[in-house]
């Protein structure tokens, strides 16, 4: 069966899957699978970013802030349900991160990675010493009151899984078009790539602040659900931290990669402080041993160790080089022999 098939098969069953699951998980199963799908897009974000364009970013938490605070205060200013102004929080993130790219894009490895750290931190520090969104003590969701909670949950939780499903579709759309390839021969060798006529500056912006505005877009559902914003929360390394490793152990630069790293990350957790009634640090240990354990045993990850062995191929973009076709090499060969 052709893969193109298979994937339409495979979204049909999946979005059925989301319409019907609040019909039958209650509300706790359905916050939990809400929080799993919005760090999953989180984390596809970020290897959009690292995976796809070769820039490893510490600061992500910025725009997670930026799109939390921006649907919060744009609810409560113009006193409307906060779902009618979610577009918000992707424009906010998208816009600064359309203004720090450029001093950002001077610096290169980890001088870029610890420059968006430091821009992150500074913005959390601010955000603390500001009245006007509530300083350390953070700030409510103004219109809450609007809000239907018969429904709450189940709105969530198909807002994420669309979300999901749209962010996978449309960076698996992205990466086997032409600029996506341009953008990982970037990520391999932007030198080459230049040279070649790719515009690697361009390539990069735009991943850039694509990664950012799904994290901002993210980032505000997930703070919507709670109902309340503070900054030690929205800024919280923390967020780039499990993107890090998400990515890193499920495979960075593959679509495949983030979803079965969420799938150990929750796993992991739920079972340290469910069944094993283990404190809530005991997982942050578990999850550093399986990142030791799997950067030793497989470098690029688990996902491509699984497909490179069992011959797995669902949502991949690479490209083989092409082969001559026999026609050109008859000739060749001819020529030779009659040498």
């Amino acid at each position: 069966m052709p893969t193109r098939t298979i994937l339409a098969a495979s979204a049909i069953v999946l979005v059925a899957v989301i319409a019907g699951a609040p019909f039958v998980l209650n509300e706790g199963f359905l916050r939990l699978a809400t929080e799993c799908l919005l760090l999953l897009t989180m984390a596809q974000m970020w290897n959009l970013l690292a995976g796809y364009a070769g820039l490893v970013s510490l600061g992500h938490q910025v725009f997670i802030a930026f799109g939390a605070y921006a649907l919060f205060l744009t609810s409560g200013w113009l006193e409307v349900t906060p779902i009618w102004v979610l577009p918000v929080a992707p424009l906010v993130a998208g816009a600064v991160a359309a203004i720090i790219a450029f001093p950002l894009f001077r610096l290169r490895d980890a001088y870029f990675s610890i420059a968006i750290w430091v821009f992150a931190e500074i913005i959390g520090a601010f955000t603390m010493k500001s009245q006007a969104v509530g300083g350390t003590s953070g700030v409510p969701l103004a219109t809450s009151k609007l809000i239907d909670f018969d429904w709450f949950e189940p709105t969530m939780f198909w807002l994420a899984g669309g979300l999901t499903l749209v962010t996978i579709a449309a960076l698996y759309r992205m990466m086997t078009s032409s600029f996506g390839l341009g953008l990982m021969s970037v990520r391999d060798n932007d030198l080459a790539a230049m040279s070649v006529g790719v515009d690697v500056r361009h390539n990069r912006f735009v991943a850039f602040v694509l990664s950012a505005a799904g994290c901002g877009l993210a980032g505000a559902l997930s703070f919507m659900g709670n109902l309340f914003i503070a900054p030690l929360a929205a800024f919280d390394v923390n967020w780039s931290v499990y993107m890090m490793f998400i990515v890193i152990i499920g495979g960075i630069g593959t679509l495949e990669g983030p979803i079965l790293g969420v799938i150990i990350f929750f796993g992991l957790r739920e079972l340290m402080t469910g069944p094993l009634g283990l404190s809530g640090g005991w997982y942050l240990v578990g999850l550093g041993i399986i990142a030791v354990v799997v950067m030793i045993v497989a470098p690029r990850g688990l996902w491509p160790a699984l497909r490179d062995r069992f011959g797995v191929r669902l949502l991949d973009v690479h490209r083989a080089a092409p082969r001559p076709a026999a026609a050109a090499i008859l000739p060749a060969a001819s020529e030779q022999v009659t040498g």
